[in-house]
């Protein structure tokens, strides 16, 4: 649905990379360029008719986040280069003056790198435990075995809402109220879940989420960081500069800005603050729900078209999202998705920056098929033919 709007595909391309980033609508392009040609000026910088637009134009994203994952307020509200950003300044900037050594924080295997690689680094540095949650058969979390995993020691969960490689949806609620329980603080990285479901913050009751703008149709670029507003009143910023002070002098005395400014240092990408507004606000016409539901049912046609092929082992069938990961009996991952790619089909193959997945599913490298809502079965049948070639492996060869 909505394809019109998304002139790249009028080029043939089919593109099922979703998960990595989403193609862009029509109207980012227009709002991105309306900046740049007709108010091309700083944020909160200047007192002058275009810099006060670009100023107003800025904070209207911020209020359309806001309202979009229903945050209490607009300064709970900061924006950063991506999720893997976000993650870091909560984790360097919060945990690492709230966490002590013995402490333990509980991941999955199946994380990204960006939700694993600064808790290896703030472990190190504090002498933190660093803990897994066990999936089950499906590679899943359950809220059982969560219990499990929690001990007296248990500081933090930090965990994907929705994974990239298997595509499960944790049970984030359940999750939050049992750790909230026993006063554990919940992270959650929202960057495959912002895009395909609707998310209340308050009703989840997290602590922190963050997410990205390009995988939902915006820039590159931009990021969000949410948190409940006495957990940023204690955030501490790790980068340093203009637009977060309110004042220092000769001998170092320095006074900060409060939150959203204190994370917000330097220029930010203005143009793609902006353009993601006109995104939000195109992603809420089409309706959240509406995203979910259609996504669901080109997964359940992708299974069903992907069991006709007996060569293809797939790893997830049961997950609750759009994202299908594949192999192809006998044939390297890489090679599958270049030998896609001469048909004009997107795929990612790889280890998809969830490198210890391997543990859990025995296996390094897949290949994977990420569904949005611009996609169509006409897709996917192109897909199964080009799959079905009785001489794929000489092709690849």
């Amino acid at each position: 649905m909505h394809r019109e709007d998304f002139g790249i595909l009028n080029t043939g391309i089919i593109y099922f990379d979703n998960g990595a980033t989403t193609l862009k609508p029509k109207v980012l392009a227009e709002t991105v360029s309306d900046y740049y040609n007709n108010y091309s000026s700083n944020a909160h910088r200047g007192d002058y008719a275009m810099s006060l637009k670009a100023s107003e134009k800025y904070e209207e994203t911020r209020s359309l986040v806001k309202d979009l994952i229903n945050a209490s307020e607009s300064d709970e509200i900061a924006f950063t280069s991506g999720t893997t950003d976000s993650l870091n300044k909560i984790i360097f900037g919060y945990f690492r003056y709230h966490l002590k050594k013995g402490d333990e924080v509980l991941l999955t295997k199946s994380e990204h790198a960006s939700n694993l690689l600064p808790w290896f680094e703030l472990a190190d540095e504090l002498d933190l435990n660093i803990k897994y949650i066990e999936l089950n058969d499906s590679h899943e979390v359950t809220i059982d075995n969560v219990k499990k995993a929690i001990t007296d020691k248990t500081k933090v969960i930090s965990i994907a809402h929705i994974t990239n490689v298997v595509g499960d949806v944790r049970p984030i609620k359940d999750i939050i109220k049992l750790a909230h329980e026993q006063n554990i603080l919940v992270v959650v990285d929202g960057a495959q879940s912002i895009p395909h479901l609707r998310i209340d913050v308050q009703d989840l009751d997290v602590d922190f989420l963050t997410f990205s703008a390009h995988k939902m149709c915006g820039p590159t670029g931009v990021g969000v960081i949410y948190g409940k507003k006495q957990l940023l009143n204690e955030i501490k910023p790790i980068i340093f500069g203009g637009g977060m002070n309110a004042d220092f002098n000769h001998d170092g005395e320095r006074v900060y800005k409060m939150m959203p400014d204190l994370l917000e240092a330097g220029t930010p990408n203005i143009a793609g603050v902006i353009g993601f507004a006109a995104v939000i606000k195109y992603l809420l016409n089409i309706g959240f729900d509406n995203i979910h539901d259609y996504e669901l049912e080109l997964k359940k046609y992708l299974i069903s078209r992907l069991k006709e092929n007996p060569n293809i082992i797939i790893y997830n069938e049961n997950s609750q999202s759009g994202i299908v990961t594949i192999n192809y009996d006998g044939i390297f991952p890489q090679d599958l998705s270049i030998y896609l790619d001469k048909y004009g089909i997107c795929t990612r193959a790889g280890s998809h920056c969830a490198k210890i997945l391997k543990d859990e599913i025995k296996i390094k490298n897949t290949c994977r098929i990420s569904l949005y809502f611009y996609n169509s079965k006409e897709e996917i049948d192109k897909l199964i033919e080009v799959l079905q070639n009785p001489n794929i492996k000489e092709e690849i060869i």
